[in-house]
């Protein structure tokens, strides 16, 4: 499980997958999303404008596992 450390309230589900380098650009998070499984705190989710705050997991089909976590 990795760590995804954010300096503001909240991160969405699109920022965070760059940041994690699932995905190259922002633009194709929709696309990804659709395409793929991704669990936010052990429920499905394909909003790329889903608010995480620290302590979210997120959970990436073939990326990984990630925590957001408070810098």
């Amino acid at each position: 499980m990795k760590n995804v450390g954010i300096s503001t309230e909240y991160i969405t589900l699109g920022q965070l997958l760059k940041l994690a380098d699932c995905i190259a650009t922002g633009g194709e998070a929709k696309a990804f999303l659709q395409q793929t499984k991704v669990l936010v705190n052990g429920e499905p989710d394909n909003r790329r404008g889903r608010k995480l705050v620290p302590g979210d997991v997120v959970q990436v089909d073939g990326c990984g596992t990630f925590t957001v976590a408070a810098r």
